[in-house]
């Protein structure tokens, strides 16, 4: 282990798997069946490797994302594993093109790889390296299925992990299927505990305001995206209807986004993923704008590497509980008491089960 934090980049691996997903996970706009994930190995000449991955949702888009990220080896070789410097090297490349889409996912994936070959070369835990302290961090869990009997099969599931705060995602041509769902979770899992919904963009404005005004008189934690994720106007003037607290920002790409947002006046909660919001550079960089306007923020998916910037975020409210890459790593996130248990290993804390990682690799 390098006793100097100063680190060189010697080189990148990139790698697809197609891991299993089950349950799949079910939403407005289709199934995903498969956790398409870029497993990346960023390697320095002092013999330290950080790792992070990246959630496809496509296997259509395993291969240009993993191409993208063995293509910005030549950039970063030979460079200080430095990742606010390497943020800044990758972010000068793709100005006209824009850092977004699979170029942000590529710049996302070796930003988090550095921070994580950084805390390991200290040999803390990412969050100590980012000044603070290991704690049980608050996580909800998110269901996968939007079925009535799935659903409460699902809750019950999550209940006996200690969860007390749930979400389901709903979406149906009828407003009565979104109740039943609510219904059937709540038979579960009791009135008292919290319960947000997802719409994943499925609706208009129009039809949005029309159905938080029902969901108004359920007592729900939040509505999370009840319209497209880019219209913040459109958000604002839900949220202005809405009875319940509105939440959005799994879809802002990097912070550009997050300050449009939180100047249209779009949410009540935000949700940024670590991934399309920049790694952990762009992270923090969120945190301090959520800060900045008491905005509680919370996780989306990426749990591993989202408990350990949860304890660091000032406002850090809830982490998502979606795992969707246990099935390739040695020693998945913990829940205990329906807490995220920060591991004491160096670093974000992956490991690859390189024998699970055969069995799925895709190249």
């Amino acid at each position: 282990m390098a006793s100097n934090p100063r680190l060189t980049v010697r080189a990148l691996r990139a790698r697809a798997v197609e891991a299993p997903m089950e349950p799949p996970v079910e939403t407005s706009g289709g199934t995903v069946d498969v956790a398409p994930l870029v497993l990346i190995d960023l390697e320095t000449e002092e013999g330290v490797t950080g790792r992070s991955y990246l959630f496809c949702y496509t296997p259509l888009a395993l291969e240009p994302v993993r191409q993208l990220v063995l293509s910005l080896e030549g950039l970063i070789e030979d460079n200080a594993a430095a990742p606010l410097e390497i943020q800044r090297k990758l972010q000068r490349t793709f100005l006209l093109l824009r850092p977004q889409g699979f170029t942000g996912m590529a710049m996302a994936g070796i930003d988090m790889a550095a921070w994580d070959a950084l805390a390991k070369a200290c040999d803390m835990p990412l969050v100590e390296f980012l000044g603070g302290e290991a704690r049980p961090i608050p996580a909800y869990g998110s269901l996968r299925t939007m079925g009535r009997d799935s659903a409460r099969q699902e809750a019950r599931e999550l209940a006996e992990l200690g969860f007390g705060t749930f979400k389901v995602k709903i979406g149906r041509t009828e407003m009565e299927a979104d109740l039943e769902v609510v219904r059937a979770i709540r038979e579960v899992v009791g009135e008292d505990v919290k319960l947000a919904v997802d719409y994943n963009q499925f609706l208009s404005v129009t039809e949005a305001v029309e159905r938080v005004r029902v969901l108004g008189e359920r007592d729900l934690y939040w509505i999370e995206e009840p319209t497209r994720a880019d219209d913040f106007s459109g958000h604002a003037r839900i949220r202005r209807e809405a009875k319940t607290p509105i939440c959005i920002g799994e879809s802002w790409w990097g912070t550009g986004d997050m300050a449009k947002s939180l100047e249209a006046g779009a949410s009540d909660h935000c949700m940024p993923d670590v991934m399309r919001i920049g790694g952990v550079s762009g992270w923090l960089n969120a945190a301090a704008l959520a800060e900045a306007t008491g905005l509680p923020l919370s996780s989306h998916t990426f749990p591993e590497i989202s408990a350990h910037l949860l304890a660091v975020s000032p406002t850090g409210h809830l982490l998502e509980y979606l795992d969707v890459a246990s099935p390739i790593l040695k020693e998945p996130l913990k829940i205990e008491d329906g807490r995220a248990i920060i591991p004491s290993r160096s670093g974000i804390g992956l490991e690859w089960d390189e024998d699970a990682v055969s069995q799925f690799l895709v190249r």
